[in-house]
Formats: structure tokens, sequence, C-alpha cells
């Protein structure tokens, strides 16, 4: 069942177009820029669905997609123009790439009427052909840095493309790059005390073949960071327009209790702190092989990177890379030139000497892999498969800053999760897409309080939180959202109320602030089914059962109670069962209550007055009318009585008559009669049944009792008096804070396996069945004909 995100408060951007891939966000102008398949749009960033939005048509002509098809492109991908760069050239102005149906071209768009200012350039060295390669591009002082494969059948590059000289990566005699696949690049500004930025670098995050021996044969690519200098111009003879200052290390992520590596880099996001060395790389990794998912998030230190930078290198030995244990010349290959060079004469990498130069030629790689911060990962998820990633940080009640992470998957869903205690808490998961699609790309507001999200069919804008779907106070607090907090009646946004004061949130626990939990008696009788509801809205939470304070275990019908996500489920209660029942959610090995049960079961059942018989003598009394009147409604009753009967007699004759031979009516040829079928479980299958023409039917078996009506709905809708809802709850949970919300329904691989996963409708079926056997006649058949 599929719910409109946008009734969680969100807007949507659509247009004829398709692959709205690039994004670029500037708050202070309040618009979202966005290139699309043949267009680009620029966005009200206080709602994106605001009509009249900006557009400019870029469509490539029919004479290159026919040049294209002729190149064996796809028509329904590749012979498009795919904007894939699109970023602030100066004030007045953007600069826009697209591949324009596998000839790249780049332009100038004039900001303030939203228009090209001039004609198309050449852009074959700064956007990729193929629309499917991994590219990152920046803009940096008038200066573009791209790192993509270009040209067609050529091999990944990284370059400067204006102005001039351009500068690219060394093909030979050591490869510097080998298949790689780009995801991201960023600029740090590491100078210090220098107002032209000589130290600046700019980093690059790529997955690769492999160069060095791996532990495990069967991983064949390896995830990496690289860094140039922003102040690089190459060198005068030795690596003439090559860069002198590229060096790249290995980024390790895997799960130690699983031996698991997991080698392909698929996201990356910087977070950078008020400097440089406070700066947090957030990578999404996942496994090569295709038929599995499974994801990982690694955090790692900018200290850790620039200590690998800075550590030893890696060179060719009889064919196999192993580590360099030789002397190292000055000035140290890879480093930027600063004050210091240039105190030394070296005023700029083409003053560098011969040897340092061909010692960077043949030393690109660093010995010194680069590991998570606490050597595991933050998160890992299996059946998984994270593609994009945003952070925020967001300060809490208690006085912390916390990091929250937004995660978009392969199929569409958004989940968003906040870093406590060096793990991740989960807070919810949110399916914004009817038709499964990979989430493109994401950009966080913070002066809007929202997120876009791009796809393949429509851009979002979804709050970063949505407190009003937690409706209690332990709904509130056991989310640990960083954005929310209780106010004693309602879950509001933090950033909502200037006076913070009566707000409760516990973030580190999520059990703290709520006092009092629902508490409800029941009076049942002893061999009744007894429901009790403890509905978690935390799909990651566990729910555990307390009878007396002593934990209820055991599954079966023989324990006498089973406990599912529904509640707990009292099967024929005795006696010994009353006593006080508490409903806890488990998460993250923290037991927080949510509801009390005092159960009272009754040994005997009350004692039944007999019902007066119609045939016994009135009682004496003068008044004699009052036995007319009697009398009157006795002959009332047998005629109504004596006319059903009649009634009945005729229709057992009609249809008894029809089914010998074909008359005006009947059927006449046997094939449309219906026949019931057990099916267990408490279903009653309803199927076309076989009949002969001339064969009289089989004698009607008794009477089936028919089970209570299965849900059509998620919710309950009326109770029994003994409790049992009359209509149960199925596994879908209703859409609210720290949960899943469930916009289709779906089947979880895993838990499916777990007796805790299971709704009672199942479960009371069985039961129902097992006791209509019991009261129908042994010699009936299974099945009859209607």
């Amino acid at each position: 069942v599929f719910v409109p995100m946008c009734l969680l408060g969100c807007q949507r951007f659509s247009s004829p177009s398709q692959n709205y891939s690039t994004l670029l966000l500037e708050e202070d102008n309040g618009v979202l820029y966005v290139g699309a398949r043949g267009a680009l749009y620029a966005l009200d960033t206080t709602n994106i669905s605001t009509p009249g939005n900006l557009t400019i048509d870029w469509e490539a002509s029919a004479e290159q997609k026919k040049q294209c098809l002729n190149k064996g492109k796809d028509n329904q991908t590749d012979c498009y123009n795919h904007i894939r760069f699109l970023q602030r050239y100066n004030e007045t102005h953007l600069y826009v790439c697209g591949t324009h149906a596998f000839r790249p071209l780049c332009a100038y768009i004039d900001v303030e009427r939203f228009t090209f200012s001039s004609g198309f350039e050449e852009g074959r060295d700064r956007c990729p052909y193929d629309p499917a390669k991994g590219y990152t591009g920046l803009l940096v002082d008038g200066e573009m840095f791209s790192a993509s494969q270009y040209e067609f059948r050529s091999s990944p590059d990284v370059r400067r493309n204006f102005p001039f000289p351009t500068l690219r990566t060394e093909e030979s005699p050591t490869r510097w790059l080998l298949e790689a696949d780009f995801v991201g690049s960023v600029l740090l500004k590491e100078s210090v005390n220098s107002s032209v930025g000589d130290d600046d670098k700019i980093y690059f995050f790529f997955t690769e073949r492999s160069q060095e021996q791996m532990a495990y044969p069967s991983q064949t690519r390896v995830a990496r960071v690289a860094r140039i200098c922003k102040g690089d111009w190459g060198g005068q003879r030795t690596l003439q327009r090559k860069w002198t200052s590229f060096l790249k290390a290995r980024l390790v992520c895997s799960v130690p209790d699983y031996e698991l590596h997991l080698n392909v880099l698929r996201s990356v996001f910087v977070l950078e702190g008020p400097d440089v060395h406070s700066t947090v790389f957030y990578g999404i990794f996942g496994l090569e092989w295709k038929n599995i998912k499974a994801s990982a998030v690694c955090q790692y230190s900018f200290t850790d990177i620039q200590r690998a930078f800075e550590g030893p290198y890696m060179e060719v030995q009889d064919s196999k890379w192993r580590e360099y244990t030789g002397k190292v010349p000055v000035p140290r290959p890879g480093s930027c030139i600063t004050d210091m060079h240039r105190s030394q004469g070296i005023n700029s990498s083409r003053d560098l000497p011969d040897n340092v130069l061909a010692f960077a030629i043949q030393h690109p790689l660093m010995s010194t892999q680069v590991h998570p911060i606490g050597e595991h990962p933050l998160l890992f998820k299996r059946s998984v498969n994270y593609v994009k990633m945003a952070v925020h940080r967001v300060a809490a009640l208690d006085g912390h800053v916390y990091t929250v992470l937004f995660f978009g998957t392969d199929e569409g869903w958004l989940h968003r999760a906040v870093a406590i205690g060096g793990q991740m808490h989960i807070i919810e998961e949110l399916q914004l897409f009817v038709n499964p699609q990979p989430i493109d790309n994401m950009v966080i507001s913070q002066a809007q309080g929202s997120i876009y999200v791009a796809s393949n069919s429509a851009v979002l804008q979804v709050p970063l939180s949505s407190c009003q779907r937690y409706t209690s106070c332990f709904d509130c607090i056991f989310a640990r959202d960083p954005f929310c907090a209780w106010d004693g009646a309602l879950c509001v946004k933090m950033s909502s109320r200037t006076n913070r004061s009566n707000l409760t949130q516990d973030i580190q626990e999520g059990k703290r602030g709520c006092d009092n939990i629902v508490h409800r008696r029941r009076t049942v009788m002893s061999g009744d089914d007894v429901l009790l509801h403890c509905d978690l809205r935390s799909n990651l939470a566990t729910p555990r059962w307390t009878l007396d304070g002593h934990q209820l275990q055991g599954y079966g019908l023989d324990s006498g109670h089973r406990v599912g996500t529904d509640g707990l489920l009292l099967i024929s209660a005795r006696p010994d069962q009353s006593g006080d029942y508490r409903c806890y959610a488990v998460e993250n090995d923290m037991w927080v209550p949510v509801r009390m049960y005092t159960v009272r079961v009754h040994p005997d059942l009350p004692t039944e007055q007999p019902l007066p018989s119609l045939l016994a003598p009135l009682p004496p009394g003068p008044k004699f009318q009052t036995y007319r009147h009697m009398e009157a409604m006795y002959i009332s009753l047998v005629a109504v009585l004596g006319g059903l009967c009649l009634v009945l007699t005729v229709v057992l004759l009609y249809v008894s008559f029809c089914s010998r031979g074909p008359y005006q009516g009947c059927n006449k040829r046997g094939r449309h009669s219906l026949s019931v079928s057990n099916l267990g479980d408490g279903f009653l299958q309803i199927a076309p049944a076989e009949g002969s023409r001339g064969k009289s039917p089989p004698p009607p078996a008794p009477p089936l009792p028919m089970p209570p009506p299965l849900p059509s709905s998620e919710y309950a809708s009326s109770e029994y008096t003994n409790g049992m809802s009359a209509t149960l709850p199925s596994v879908l949970r209703k859409m609210n804070g720290n949960s899943y919300v469930l916009l289709r329904q779906t089947t979880d691989p895993e838990g499916s396996t777990s007796p805790l996963y299971h709704s009672f409708t199942e479960e009371l079926n069985r039961i129902l069945e097992k006791r209509k056997h019991t009261q129908l006649d042994p010699q009936a058949t299974d099945e009859s004909s209607v």
C-alpha cells in the first residue's frame, strides 16, 4: 500500500524531463538549481513545487542524436544531453556541462535572466561522454578540476581544464589510475598564514582496480583517496603538463566480527569543522559482487588521511608492489610549494629537481592504509545498498552536538540515523517513490529545515524531521531524534521553541522523561482467548513481556501464550495466568516500558439461568385478556414458521429439478457451480467445481461454522468483550515516529524467520480451525457443491 510522502509534509517537483541527477543549492539566494536530462531548472527552496519555476531547455540536436546512434549507443539512455556539471562560476554566472549525446558541451548561464549568455564550448576535456561513468568536478577560483573517463574509450584521468595550461595524470610507465570510478571531491584549505593558499589541496575519492597484492584474491577492486595541490603547475621538462603532487592511499572499511571487507566506495561526504584538522570524511562502502546487498558506513579523520600521505611510499619490485625503504629525495615528492620552498629557490612546481619528479612518477601509491575511526564501521546493514549520503549536525538539549546522517538507497528509500557513542541509531526509514529507483543526489538546507532528494523521476523536498508523527511521550523520547523534544503534550521541533525549559529529550538512552505508562485492567473468564495489545511504534524495537516481573518465554500453543509484534495472546486463559503484565520495547539493549495490564481470570463460568419454556403453563391470575394475547402470538408464530417451511420446500424442489436437465434459468453444462474447500488456517476457498449432466448432486454436508472476518486494514476497529480485537492488526505498522514508514507492503527476509515477527491473524486462524474440526460431522466430505 503506497502512501504519498507528501502527506508527511514534503514537496515534489517533476517535469517531462528525467534524470534529475545534478543539484546546486544556494541558500543565500533561495534557489535550488537542478540539472536534468535535456533541461535545467531554478527552483524556490521554500517550496520547490511552486508554479512558475525558471527553465532552460537544452536538448541534443536531431543530427547529434543520429551520430550517437551510429556509434552504437542506446537511444533510450545515452543519446540525450545529461547535465553532469553545474556550479557557480562568478557572481553573475553559472557554468554547466552536459554529455550532449556523446559529444560533451559546456556553457555559461546568466543567473539574473537564467539563460545561456554565450555560445557553447567544447566539453570533451571537462565532461564524460557516457552518462553512466563516475564523475566529480570543482570550480575553485576560476579553475576547473574534474575527474572521470573523458574521451570515448579513454582511460580515467584527474585534470585541471582551465585556465591554460591544462594538467592531467601520468599514464606511463606506471599508470596512476586503473579503471577508476570517481564518486566525489573536495577542496581543503590547509594553508597556514598564506594569502595565496599555497598549501591548499583537492582530494578525490574513487574505486579502482587493485595494483597491490590483496589478502583476498576474489577482491579485484579497492577504495582510494587521492590528492593534488591546488597550485601545481606541472614540471618543466619531466612531468610537463602532468601533476607533480599526485598521491593516493587506500581507504579500508571492514567488519571485523564477520571478517568482511567492503571494498567499493559508492558515495562520500566531507563534513568540515571550524578548522581543517577537525574535518571528518564519511564513506558508503559496498561489495563488488552485484548479487549480494550489503552496506557499511565508515568515518575517517583528516589527521589519519594526512598521516598516510606523509608516510612511506610503495614501489614496484619484481612485478609486485612493496613498501619503499630507500632514501626519499628533498623536497618531499607530492608536497605543495610553500614559503619554505620559496626560501630555498623553488618558486613553483616547475622548479622542482628532476630526481624529485622522477621519484613522483614511480611512487604514486602510499604504503600506509587509512583505517576508520574506532577501527570499525559506524553502521553495517545487510540486504540494503546505500548509494548516496548527506550529513548534518544538530545541537540537543543536553549540550552535545549530534551528527545526523541521511542515506539514500538504490530502491528509493531514505534512512535517517544519528551517531551516538561511535554507533549509529536508525531513527526512521522512508520510502519516497512509488516505483523503486536509485537516489541520485541529496543536499541539505539548514535554513529551510529540508533535504532535497533527486532521482530519475523527480526531486523531493523532505523535512529533516517530522516530529508530529510521534504521538506520545514514549514515541518522542524513544526515537532519540535530536530535532524533536516533548513539551508535556506534543512532540515539537526544537527549532520552533525559543523557551526550552519545559522540553524533554534523551538522545543518549532514549528512555528518561516519561513517567506514566498506559495501565489497563482486564477481567476474563477461564478458557477465553485474550489479546493484550502492545503496538510498538519502532520497527527496530523488539517486544518483551513480563508477568509479575518474570520474563515470558516460549511461543508454542502448549505454553499458553504467544508473543508477537501486535501484543501478547493468552490462549484459553487459566486462573494461574492472572497477574500484572508489562510490555517493554527493547532496542540496543535498552528496555523501555510501553504498556501495563492487570489481568484477572475467573475460574468458574457464571450459572446460567434457564430460559422459560414457551409451552410452560401460565401462572394463574385474573387477567384472562393477557392469555388471549399470548394465544394470538402463538398462532402468528406457527403461521410464520409454516410459511418459511413452504418456501424452503419450493426452493429445494427447484434446485433438484434444475440439476437433472437443461431448463431455462439452470446451468446447461454444470461448469459454473462452486465448491467450497477447506484450506486450513480458518480459510475457505471457493473454486469452480466439475459437474456431470444427468448425475444427481451429492448429499449436502452439514454447515461449516464460519471464522470471524479477517482484517482488511492495519488498524483495529473494535474489541470483543474478552479484549480480543474484532479486526486484528496486521504486520504493517502505523506511520509514526521512530518507525519504518512502510509505504508499500514488503517482506522482511530476516524477520520472517523469528517467531516475534508475525501478526496474530495466522495464530487465531489456527486455533479456530482446531476448534472447528471438533464440531464437524466426521462423516462429512471435504468438499461440497454449493
